[in-house]
């Protein structure tokens, strides 16, 4: 048998197997992530998240995360809060604050009190080709034809491409239908998260939240940043804010253009486990 440990964990219902890949071996393929991040035949997540040894001197981890459809993504704020919590309890470090090494840039994940973690996200990205979004001006709100329609948004990455859009209801936005069109719109060469924003307030939002390779999740930590962001740019928003999803609260702070954004919020530990990967993988069709 090849034996693999792992924790369940989620920020705000957005559920993640956690891997140690410092004290074991694994290595990840699109179809053994797909397998694994499987509901019915795997163990079931919307990411998987990879804790390994840096390879850098001046961070303390690598930080990896994989979509449940097996392709590798650059950044996860649910999932960093997750990371952070993970390498604590499990003994991999004594430190409250971390450097963190991702494929988008390092990140500054800390520990507070009562199970909260706060996450220097990094400068948000708003430069078109930068994010990446096809595009001649770098207007704050910008047109995109979807079916022949236009739909008003704003780009940003986090590490990873949002498009945000103004909802008047968040529960009446047409998340699952109008999301995967935006997704995939050859304008987000590399695919994009999409926001769905209803402003209650100056200081607070609901959000929902179709991500790139995973559908509709409870909750996405980069998707709230992208959100207060985009909200701030268009005057609606003065942070700290205060995000409503699905799965619960996060707040996010932001001082402006040029500034880090800084998220807070829960990580929880769901459960431990060991799964055989030897067995036969089986998946639906």
């Amino acid at each position: 048998m090849n034996l693999l440990h792992f924790t369940k964990m989620h920020g705000l219902g957005n559920d993640f197997v956690v891997i140690d890949a410092i004290r074991q071996r694994f290595t990840p393929s699109p179809e053994l992530v797909r397998w694994l991040a499987d509901r019915h035949f795997g163990i079931g997540c919307d990411q998987l998240l990879l804790v390994e040894a840096p390879t850098r001197p001046d961070v303390d981890f690598r930080y990896r995360i994989f979509n449940a459809d097996g392709g590798e993504v650059a950044q996860c704020g649910n999932g960093a809060r997750c990371f952070a919590r993970f390498v604590v309890e499990k003994g991999l470090t004594t430190k409250r604050r971390l450097r963190v090494e991702t494929v988008s840039g390092v990140i500054e994940p800390e520990l507070r009190e009562e199970g909260e973690v706060a996450v220097d996200m990094g400068v948000p990205v708003l430069e078109p080709a930068r994010i990446p979004f096809v595009s001649d001006t770098d207007a704050v709100v910008q047109t995109l034809e979807v079916d022949g329609r236009p739909v008003e948004l704003t780009a940003v990455s986090m590490g990873n491409p949002h498009a945000v859009l103004v909802v008047q209801d968040v529960d009446r936005a047409p998340v699952t239908e109008l999301g995967p069109r935006i997704e995939r719109h050859p304008r987000f060469p590399e695919r994009v998260n999409v926001g769905f924003m209803q402003v209650l307030a100056p200081d607070a939002i609901w959000l929902r939240v179709f991500e790139r390779g995973a559908g509709e999740t409870l909750a996405c930590g980069t998707g709230a940043c992208a959100a207060v962001v985009a909200g701030t740019l268009r005057g609606l928003l003065r942070p700290p804010v205060t995000v409503h999803t699905r799965g619960g609260r996060l707040r996010i702070e932001w001082a402006g253009p040029g500034q880090p954004v800084i998220m807070i919020g829960p990580a929880r530990t769901v459960f431990e486990g060991v799964i055989d990967l030897d067995q036969p993988r089986e998946l639906p069709r």
